[in-house]
C-alpha cells in the first residue's frame, strides 16, 4: 500500500518486487514446514538468479555497491513487498537476517582488510553469515552480561564461551560474535565484536534448536553453538575493543525496523487469506462467514492495526535516516512492541477464521505462527522495550528509574564488599 512515504524512485521497485513474490515465490509455499527448507536451497538458489538478472538483487545496498541507494525509509516498504511471502521473500532477494544487519554493521565499522574478505561476498550473495550474541545462562535482553571471553594471545584473539539463537549459523561462512574483552571495564564497554569463519578449530554447532518441534535448516534456523579455544587474528575486531555494546546498539536500531516491516508484510498476508476465507466460506445456505458481525470485526480491527503499524515504522525510519538511531531510541522501542503484537493479533484472527485449516499446514498461516511467536520476544523483550520506553518518558518529568536503580546497585556492591 503507498503511503507518504512511497517515493517516486521507490514506486516502481515496489511494482517490480510484488510482481515477483507474487509470480515466482507464493506458488512455492504450499505445503511449506521449517523441516524441508533443505530441500528447497537449490530451487530457492535458482529464484536469486533470477532476481540478480532482473536488476533487483540488494535492493537493500548504496548504489557504490551494487544496489539502488535507498533511504531506510523507503526500503521498508520494499521490505513488506517481500515478507508478502512469509519464508523465502527476504533470502532470494538477499536482504535476510541476519545477513541484511551484519552488512550495514561490516559496511560501517569493518576495516578494509573484513570488507574485502566478508563484506564483498556477502553483499554478492555468495555466502551467509550469522549472529552470535545471545548465551543461554543469561537473560538475552541484558546485553552487558555474558561470559564468551576472547584474550588476547599475541597477533590473536583465543575464544572460549557458549551462545545458542545463533541465527543461520547453519551453513554461514562466518559469525559475527559478541565477546567479553575487558572484563573489568564498566557494564557498557567490557564487550567487543568479533568475525569468526565457522571453519575455525574449536568452533562447534552443537544443534539447530527445534521451534515449535520444527528445526530448520541454513538460513532458516537458530543453532546452538560452543566456542573452544578458537583462535583469530586481531585485526577481525570489528570497530576496536569494548565498542561491542555501542554496535551492538547501532546494528538493532535498524533491524527493528528491518523486522517491523517484515512482520507488516507477514499480517498483509494473514489479513488477505483472511478476508478471502471470510468471502468464500459459507457456513449455512447461501451466508458467508463474512456475514457475521464478529469476523466483520476482525477485518476492521485488522485493517486498521496494520495501516497504523506500518505508519508509525515508517515515521520512524524516516527520523533514523534524518538524525540517526541514537536519537529515536524511545520511537523505536515502541515500534517494536507494539508491531509485534498488533501483528499477532491479526495472525490470530486469520487462523481462527479458518477454523481447523487454520492449525493444518494445507495453508501458510500455522507455518507463520510457529515461526513469529518469538517476534515479541527477539530483539528484546517485549517488557524490556516498555520498560525502557517508560523510563524514557518520566525521566522527562524528573523521575530517573535507571539512575536509582544504578545507585541501589551501587549500595549493595559496597555493602557486600564490606562484609568481606
Amino acid at each position: 500500500m503507498d503511503t507518504v512515504f512511497t517515493t517516486e524512485r521507490v514506486r516502481p521497485l515496489l511494482t517490480r518486487v510484488r510482481e515477483f513474490v507474487e509470480t515466482e515465490l507464493i506458488p512455492l509455499e504450499e505445503g511449506f514446514s521449517h523441516n524441508r527448507v533443505g530441500e528447497l536451497l537449490p530451487v530457492l538458489d535458482q529464484k536469486r538468479a533470477k532476481v540478480k538478472a532482473a536488476g533487483l538483487w540488494g535492493l537493500h545496498l548504496s548504489a557504490e555497491d551494487g544496489g539502488h541507494g535507498l533511504t531506510l525509509v523507503e526500503f521498508g516498504q520494499i521490505s513488506e513487498a517481500l515478507a508478502y511471502s512469509p519464508f523465502f521473500g527476504h533470502y532470494v532477494f538477499g536482504c535476510q537476517a541476519p545477513d541484511i544487519g551484519n552488512t550495514e554493521l561490516l559496511h560501517k565499522f569493518a576495516s578494509a582488510e573484513l570488507k574485502e574478505r566478508y563484506l564483498k561476498p556477502l553483499m554478492a550473495g555468495d555466502i551467509r553469515s550469522c549472529f552470535s550474541m545471545t548465551e543461554p545462562e543469561y537473560a538475552g535482553s541484558n546485553p552487558t552480561r555474558m561470559a564468551t571471553t576472547a584474550v588476547r594471545d599475541g597477533d590473536e584473539y583465543i575464544i572460549n564461551g557458549h551462545k545458542w539463537f545463533t541465527s543461520s549459523a547453519d551453513g554461514a561462512a562466518f559469525a559475527i560474535v559478541m565477546v567479553v574483552t575487558n572484563p573489568d571495564a564498566a557494564p557498557h564497554q567490557r564487550a567487543t565484536m568479533i568475525v569468526v569463519p565457522t571453519d575455525t578449530p574449536g568452533f562447534a554447532i552443537e544443534r539447530n534448536i527445534p521451534i515449535f518441534g520444527e528445526v530448520g535448516a541454513g538460513w532458516f534456523s537458530h543453532a546452538e553453538v560452543t566456542y573452544t579455544n578458537c583462535r583469530v587474528p586481531a585485526s577481525n575486531i570489528i570497530g576496536g575493543e569494548g565498542m561491542g555494546f555501542r554496535l551492538a546498539q547501532e546494528r538493532l536500531g535498524p533491524g527493528r525496523i528491518h523486522h517491523c516491516m517484515r512482520w507488516i508484510g507477514n499480517a498483509e498476508r494473514a489479513m488477505d487469506l483472511m478476508c478471502k476465507r471470510a468471502a468464500t466460506r459459507e457456513i449455512e445456505d447461501d451466508v458467508m462467514l463474512g456475514e457475521k458481525q464478529f469476523i466483520q470485526d476482525f477485518i476492521a480491527e485488522s485493517r486498521a492495526e496494520i495501516d497504523a503499524s506500518r505508519l508509525y515504522v515508517l515515521n520512524t525510519a524516516h527520523m533514523i535516516d534524518m538524525v540517526g538511531v541514537v536519537n529515536v531510541r524511545d520511537a523505536v522501542s515502541a515500534i517494536k512492541f507494539y508491531v509485534a503484537n498488533a501483528f499477532l493479533r491479526v495472525l490470530d484472527r486469520a487462523i481462527q477464521v479458518h477454523g481447523a485449516l487454520g492449525v493444518t499446514d494445507d495453508t501458510i498461516l500455522s507455518a507463520v505462527y510457529r515461526h513469529e511467536r518469538g517476534a515479541r520476544i527477539w530483539d528484546g523483550a517485549d517488557e524490556v522495550h516498555k520498560q525502557n520506553l517508560a523510563a524514557s518518558i518520566l525521566k522527562k518529568y524528573g523521575l530517573d528509574i535507571k539512575k536509582k536503580a544504578r545507585e541501589l546497585q551501587e549500595f549493595r556492591r559496597m555493602m557486600a564488599a564490606e562484609q568481606v
